[in-house]
């Protein structure tokens, strides 16, 4: 099969391993199908203004550990004005190029399957969130290394609480899905972490704290996800703020957290926000691995004429699966995941009573 003209975009917020997916997806088009592939600069900002790059293999050269994106990213897209997706098109047909893969989360791909599904362009979504949010696929990449970050921090935490006698709450990101909460939260042997999927008992957080200390265990990390929420009429939490694009701008319900365990138990809390750590830097083995494996396989896809679907990872197997199966709702926490990690939080009673649907 001759080679093809092909468009390549970052979506919304930055994740390690983007450079690892546009380094596969320029390799297996210009060697192996001797196509070209054009990189748009900025996410969707860069197709409608028509603006980007050539991309080489050399070009791509030392990218794959490298975190980021090269191309620049964006949480721009063409619906935000009234000519935005007819100038994708222009942008399309002026470049010459037969398809575009979207590189993004559930915004970037639910904003990639429409200007798929109104023939603007011919889409090809690869799954990107730190959160693993996405419905379709097993794993998102980059939320390998997020996790790897969290628990890393998680760990050293343990021994400066320890050394105080303190409790400390680490939040880490997860607006609406508690993956990163709950996988670091298991492998950091955290004393308890909270979710959005399972709204939280204040009294029964600081009950089991003060259970634990009474133990003879003077020190305790509590992990949270930036969206978990309280139970309706237990504790006030102020209502986030919203951003131009319509998101939540979240961060800081730890804080909310501390203070109330410290006034009921009179245990010293500290909090730690690990925030854009979980995003920066190079990414792990899997998720280098993972970025090869989608990359490829996006091409592959453009090749087959797979429009309209979105490459994913299930059993091990990378195939793709319709953009509309996988935008339609958030994948939450596993109940079975669940279930293991309540089985070492002194909270698991509760828990095992209210289990996640």
């Amino acid at each position: 099969m001759g080679g093809m003209g092909i468009g390549v975009l970052t979506g919304g917020g930055d994740c390690p391993g983007l450079n690892a997916v546009i380094r596969a997806v320029v390799r297996r088009e210009l060697r192996d199908f001797g196509g070209e592939v054009f990189g748009f600069h900025d996410g969707w900002r860069g197709v409608i203004e028509n603006r980007g790059e050539q991309l080489s293999v050399q070009r791509l050269r030392g990218s794959l550990p490298r975190g980021g994106t090269i191309l620049g990213t964006s949480r721009d897209h063409p619906y935000m004005s009234d000519d935005g997706p007819a100038r994708v098109a222009e942008t399309m047909a002026d470049r010459q190029l037969d398809a575009l893969i979207v590189i993004g989360g559930e915004g970037t791909l639910s904003c990639a399957k429409r200007i798929n599904d109104e023939g603007h362009a011919n889409v090809v979504g690869v799954p990107k969130t730190i959160d693993n949010d996405i419905s379709g696929t097993e794993r998102t990449f980059g939320f390998d290394t997020a996790v790897a970050i969290a628990t890393e921090a998680i760990d050293r935490l343990h021994t400066t609480a320890e050394s105080h006698d303190r409790i400390i709450v680490v939040e880490v990101m997860g607006r609406h899905v508690g993956h990163i909460a709950a996988w670091s939260g298991l492998a950091g042997g955290a004393t308890m972490t909270l979710i959005p999927e399972e709204p939280f008992d204040i009294a029964t957080v600081c009950e089991a704290l003060t259970r634990r200390h009474a133990a003879g265990k003077y020190a305790s990390i509590v992990v949270v996800a930036e969206g978990a929420l309280p139970m309706p009429g237990t504790i006030a939490v102020p209502e986030p703020d919203v951003d131009r694009f319509g998101h939540q701008r979240l961060g800081g319900i730890s804080h909310v957290i501390a203070h109330e365990i410290e006034n009921r138990t009179g245990f010293e809390t500290r909090v730690t926000i690990l925030g854009h750590t979980q995003r920066g830097g190079t990414p792990t083995a899997f998720d280098r691995v993972l970025c090869s494996r989608f990359g490829v396989a996006a091409v592959d896809a453009v090749h087959e004429g797979k429009f309209g679907h979105m490459v994913a990872i299930n059993s091990n197997h990378i195939d793709a699966v319709p953009l509309a199966d996988a935008v339609g709702q958030l994948k939450h926490v596993d109940p079975q995941l669940w279930e293991t990690a309540n089985v070492f939080f002194p909270t698991g009673e509760s828990a095992r009573s209210n289990r996640l649907g």
